[in-house]
C-alpha cells in the first residue's frame, strides 16, 4: 500500500503526501486492489503535463486510498482499465473526452457530454430488426436525452442513452465563482445532498468546525429530503402503471415533506438551508414538534398505500421481474446507492463513511432483500422512507442536548495550500462526490463532481433488455436519474 495514501471523508490531505506512479504500474495495482473507483480525473499540470488522480473505495474499512501519474506531452496512451474492471468504463471515457489521452482496448470509448454531432450508434442488422429513437426533446416536462432502442419486435435487444445536450461549465464556475447557490443548483432535486458535499470540501479546505448543533440539522435535513423524493417517485411510478389512487395519495403524501422544509427554511427544496460554516436556520422547540407530528402522519399515510398497493395483481404484474438488474451485474459495472441496493448490492455511504453519530445515535444499516427488478426499487424506497423516518426523530430528540450551540461558524478563513479533499454524501440517488485542490499560493485549483447518475444511467441501459418497449418508462422513473447531474 506504499503507493497509496489512506485518507478518510471529509478529511484534508497534503497534496504533496499522494503517489506519483507511472501509468502502467498505477494500473496494475488498481486491478490487484480491486477497490471501487469514488473519482478518477485529470488536472492541466502545466508545460503539457497532465495529472491523473485516482481515488479508490475501501467501503469495508470505511477508508479512500488516493495515488495519481502524470502524463506528458508525448504519452497520449494508456492500457484501459475498463477492461478488466468494467465500473472504470465511464470515468475512462470522461478521462479521454477532457484530456485526449486514451485508453487503449477500451471496449466502449465513446463521448461522454460533447460531440454529439459524432455520435456513432451501436447498430443490429436483420430484417426483423429495427430502431426506435427518443428525444432529445420529449413531450413531458423533461430534460433533454436522446434514447435509441434495438428492438425486434416489442422486444429490446439493446438501450444506448446519449446526454450532454445541457453543459453548464459548473466545475469551471466552481474555480471562478464558488458558492452554496451554485452548489445547490447542479441537480435540482438534491439540493442538501450537494450543498452539503460542496460546504463539506470548503470546511475542510480552510479547517472549520462546524456545531453539533449545524451537523445534526444537515443530517435532518438529508433523510428529509431522502423521504420527499422516495414517496414522490413511488407516486410517479404509480402514475406509470395507471395505479391512480397511489399517484393521488404519494403525491399528497410527498407535499406534507416539502412544506416542512419550507418551513425549515424558507424553501420547499431548503435552499438557503446549508452553508459554508454550518447552517443559516435554526429548528425551535416548536417547530421539531411540529416536524415530528407530521412525519407520524406521513409514515401512517405511506405504510398504508404501500400495503394496499402491494396486494393488487395487477400492479405486480407490472412491477415484478420487469427491468432486472443482478447484484453481480451492478457490482461489476458500478452502480451505486439505491439502484445497487435494489439489486443486492448493499453500498451506503452514510454507514461505509459514517460520521460519529452514527455510533452516537445507534443508526443501523439495514440491508434488504432485494432482487433488482422495478419491484425492488419501488419497495427499496418504501423500507427507506421508514427508516429515515427513525433517524430524523432520533436526530431531532438528540438536538436538544445542544440546544445552547450556535447555527453557524465564521467562514472567513483562507484555504489552506496544497490540500486535496474528498466528500461523499449519500444523497437519495446514491453518493455525491465532490474534491476539492488549492494549489501552492492558497487558491482552488480543481473542483470535481461527481452524481450517482454518472455510474447508473449504464444500469438502465441494462435494465431494459429483453424487456418490452412499453416498459421503459416504468424502468426509467424507477431509476429516476438526473441528466443535470450528469450533464454538469
Amino acid at each position: 500500500m506504499k503507493n497509496w495514501i489512506k485518507t478518510k471523508n471529509n478529511e484534508r490531505l497534503d497534496l504533496a503526501l499522494i503517489p506519483v506512479l507511472p501509468v502502467y504500474e498505477l494500473r496494475e495495482e488498481i486491478i490487484e486492489l480491486k477497490k471501487r473507483p469514488i473519482a478518477f480525473f485529470g488536472k492541466d499540470w502545466g508545460k503539457g503535463y497532465v495529472r491523473l488522480f485516482v481515488v479508490l473505495a475501501d467501503d469495508e474499512q470505511g477508508e479512500l486510498l488516493v495515488s495519481s501519474t502524470i502524463f506528458d506531452a508525448t504519452m497520449r496512451e494508456y492500457e484501459s482499465i475498463t477492461q478488466v474492471i468494467p465500473a472504470f468504463h465511464m470515468f475512462e471515457r470522461e478521462f479521454y473526452e477532457q484530456f485526449g489521452i486514451k485508453p487503449l482496448n477500451h471496449p466502449w470509448l465513446k463521448p461522454v457530454r460533447h460531440k454529439q454531432n459524432d455520435y456513432e450508434f451501436f447498430e443490429m442488422e436483420g430484417e426483423e430488426v429495427h430502431e426506435v429513437a427518443v428525444g432529445p426533446i420529449h413531450a413531458g416536462v423533461i430534460e433533454p436525452g436522446h434514447f435509441r432502442f434495438m428492438c425486434h419486435g416489442e422486444s429490446v435487444y439493446h438501450l444506448e442513452i446519449m446526454l450532454g445536450y445541457q453543459n453548464r461549465g459548473v466545475e469551471n464556475l466552481m474555480l471562478e465563482a464558488p458558492s452554496n447557490q451554485l452548489a445547490e443548483s447542479i441537480a435540482g432535486d438534491s439540493v442538501i445532498a450537494y450543498n452539503t458535499a460542496y460546504s463539506q470540501v470548503m470546511e475542510a479546505l480552510r479547517e472549520i468546525k462546524i456545531s453539533n448543533k449545524a451537523e445534526l440539522i444537515r443530517k435532518a435535513a438529508l433523510e428529509m429530503e431522502r423521504i420527499a423524493i422516495h414517496i414522490g417517485d413511488m407516486g410517479a411510478i404509480s402514475g406509470d402503471i395507471a395505479y391512480s389512487m397511489g399517484a393521488a395519495v404519494f403525491g399528497v403524501t410527498r407535499t406534507l415533506v416539502i412544506n416542512t422544509l419550507l418551513e425549515w427554511s424558507g424553501s420547499r427544496f431548503a435552499r438557503g438551508l446549508v452553508t459554508v460554516g454550518g447552517v443559516n436556520f435554526d429548528l425551535p422547540q416548536s417547530l421539531i414538534k411540529s416536524t415530528l407530528k407530521t412525519l407520524d402522519k406521513v409514515e401512517t399515510d405511506v405504510v398504508r398505500m404501500t400495503k394496499t398497493m402491494l396486494k393488487n395483481s395487477t400492479v405486480m404484474s407490472r412491477l415484478e421481474k420487469t427491468g432486472t438488474v443482478s447484484a453481480e451485474r451492478a457490482e461489476e459495472i458500478g452502480l451505486v446507492g439505491m439502484a445497487a441496493r435494489a439489486s443486492g448490492y448493499p453500498l451506503d455511504s452514510r454507514f461505509d463513511f459514517q460520521d460519529k453519530w452514527v455510533a452516537e445515535l445507534e443508526l443501523k444499516q439495514k440491508k434488504f432483500k432485494a432482487k433488482g427488478d422495478v419491484n425492488s426499487r419501488f419497495k427499496i424506497r418504501y423500507k427507506e422512507i421508514k427508516q429515515s423516518i427513525s433517524m430524523v426523530r432520533k436526530i431531532l430528540a438528540k438536538l436538544e442536548e445542544f440546544a445552547n450551540e450556535e447555527i453557524l461558524t465564521s467562514s472567513c478563513v483562507a484555504y489552506k495550500k496544497d490540500s486535496f479533499v474528498v466528500s461523499i454524501v449519500e444523497g437519495w440517488r446514491g453518493e455525491v462526490v465532490h474534491v476539492g485542490m488549492t494549489d501552492g499560493f492558497g487558491n482552488l485549483s480543481c473542483y470535481k463532481i461527481k452524481d450517482p447518475s454518472f455510474n447508473n444511467w449504464y444500469g438502465l441501459a441494462l435494465a431494459v433488455r429483453n424487456n418490452g418497449i412499453s416498459d421503459f418508462p416504468l424502468c426509467n422513473k424507477s431509476f429516476n436519474l438526473s441528466y443535470a447531474g450528469f450533464d454538469l
